[in-house]
């Protein structure tokens, strides 16, 4: 492994992501150290990219023909955050193939530089038999104002 300072991941600004959601933090995701615990943030990420999916009206939970099923997700922390405060989790689409899509998400507290950034691979699958298939062309469309 390199200690090459440019490859290291560094914070990102909001501009950087062109869609943002709130979401307060709960009494709960403080851990014993003070802060939001990491496996907060991989919830986050997962209400971020789903409630965007949700709202622009390409998956409904209850009966999408193709679901998409998480199959690698990374966070890199910069900034502790802590409750209570609202964080704002921003989303962008980094690559969409044929029947994948790599998100990169970002938390952001009250600076302007956001405080973990990371990524969250979907594969689509049928929601019956669980077989990869294509992203849905509805999908595929909305994904590329974000890409």
């Amino acid at each position: 492994m390199s200690n090459n300072a440019a490859s290291r991941p560094v914070p990102e600004p909001r501009s950087a992501y062109p869609v943002l959601r709130a979401i307060p933090t709960r009494w709960m995701d403080n851990d014993a150290y003070g802060h939001v615990n990491n496996v907060v943030y991989y919830s986050w990420f997962d209400t971020a990219v789903n409630a965007w999916l949700i709202e622009n009206g390409v998956l409904d939970i209850q009966s999408s023909p193709t679901v998409g099923l998480v199959v690698e997700t990374h966070c890199n922390y910069f900034a502790p955050l802590t409750f209570p405060q609202t964080v704002q989790v921003g989303l962008r689409v980094a690559h969409a193939g044929a029947s994948s899509v790599r998100y990169e998400l970002a938390v952001f507290g009250e600076d302007e530089l956001c405080a973990a950034k990371g990524h969250f691979v979907h594969v689509y699958v049928d929601a019956q038999t669980h077989r990869p298939t294509a992203v849905p062309a509805q999908l595929k469309k909305l994904l590329e104002t974000l890409a």
